[in-house]
């Protein structure tokens, strides 16, 4: 991390993002609990795919935070800008997805291509981030790295974004003109059989930036706020605990909605749309804006040593918590519930296995995914961003002075 970026670190919004990332994974696994809880609670687990926004949202406010002092529009401020992001964002992104690639060639899961003739054609446009526009493609490999495109799109757009806000003030006909270029690009192409390239507005406003850009200018305009009122202020009421509970307020009227047909989640009816995108986006803003600018005991938990290691590792755990890695879990508790059944004939004891009940096996995946992403984070993801940042990637190192 840069002296600015360290100037710049606020840790609670750091321990943000594991709490962004648990959720996403509760959305994936909520159907464990099934035998547990009313169909209303699963269909709220079902929406906590909320994680997602809250990472954009938090996307459009770090970047903001961060760079937008000391933006320029030059190719040199570009290189470095564009390094620091692939230091931070590419090695663990290609390395996982290189090896969910390598799964395929032994396993030939289905899921991984979802039908696209070439693994290896497939595989380069993962790892250049083409194939989130693409709604055949877009969870195939590493399904949730489609978020990513997302990410990628805003880092590239941030630059021009800034120059227009410094330049003509102007946030809401940015807002539109991208959401109405994206409405463009369906009408063009929603009759058009090329593996799903924009092919309904549904997609388009849920899958790519086009649709979901309001999320990071929501971020940018909390972060230019903090910019100038400073980090703490005397507020009157708590918007910690008032934006908290307008996140879980969007999630339950997300969760009454009925799912449309073909798709998973109230998040796709149009209604759900209007509530993710733009509702829940203002409400996570109020939510950081309380984290940011108030001392509360939610805070002093999400800053501390434990909650920001996992918080730094939450980038690995959300591009693992699904996929070949997750099976391979899985699939070792199974091994280990035979096991212990086995052991037990030999006994001659009729006991339980700690490893037959779905939710307990949830738990011990999830503690086991956080351990390997602690793991990784430190063995390689922090040692490679630290070596990109280092070296003449695209701008030539600074000598220490």
């Amino acid at each position: 991390m840069s002296q600015r970026e360290q100037q710049n670190y606020i840790p609670a919004l750091t321990g943000v993002r594991a709490l962004a990332a648990y959720l996403v994974f509760i959305s994936h696994y909520e159907y464990t609990f099934d035998k547990s809880f009313s169909h209303g609670v699963q269909r709220f687990f079902l929406e906590f795919h909320i994680g997602v926004t809250i990472f954009f949202v938090l996307s459009g406010f770090l970047i903001a935070f961060r760079y937008y002092d000391n933006f320029h529009l030059t190719g040199e401020w570009f290189r470095q800008y564009l390094k620091n992001r692939v230091a931070r964002i590419y090695p663990m992104y290609f390395l996982i997805t290189a090896a969910a690639f390598v799964v395929y060639g032994f396993t030939r899961d289905p899921a991984i291509v979802n039908g696209f003739p070439s693994a290896i054609g497939l595989f380069f446009m993962h790892i250049t981030f083409v194939r989130g526009f693409f709604h055949q493609l877009v969870f195939t490999g590493v399904a949730q790295g489609w978020s990513l495109t997302l990410e990628e799109c805003f880092y590239f757009s941030a630059p021009i974004i800034f120059y227009i806000i410094i330049k003509y003030r102007k946030y809401y006909l940015q807002i539109l003109s991208l959401t109405g270029f994206g409405f463009l690009m369906v009408v063009i192409f929603r009759n058009i059989n090329w593996y799903g390239f924009f092919s309904d507005f549904t997609f388009m406003m849920l899958y790519t930036f086009f649709g979901r850009c309001f999320e990071f200018f929501v971020g940018i305009r909390l972060a230019l706020m903090i910019r100038k009122n400073g980090l703490q202020r005397k507020n009157k009421l708590k918007f910690t605990y008032i934006g908290f509970f307008m996140i879980f307020f969007c999630v339950w009227l997300m969760s009454l909605l009925p799912i449309p047909p073909g798709w998973s989640a109230g998040l796709h009816h149009p209604l759900g749309i209007i509530i993710n995108n733009y509702l829940l986006a203002m409400s996570i803003a109020t939510f950081f804006y309380g984290l940011i600018t108030e001392t509360t005991l939610m805070k002093k938990i999400l800053a501390t040593r434990f909650v920001e290691l996992l918080g730094k590792s939450s980038y690995i755990f959300y591009l693992i918590h699904l996929g070949f890695m997750y099976v391979f879990i899985y699939n070792g508790i199974n091994w280990l519930n035979d096991k212990t059944f086995v052991l037990y004939d030999h006994w001659g004891v009729d006991w339980h296995s700690p490893f037959e009940y779905d939710w307990l096996n949830i738990s011990y995946a999830f503690v086991l995914l956080n351990v390997v992403s602690v793991i990784l984070f430190k063995f390689i993801e922090e040692p490679l961003n630290h070596f990109i940042r280092k070296s003449d990637f695209l701008v030539k190192a600074k000598p220490k002075q």
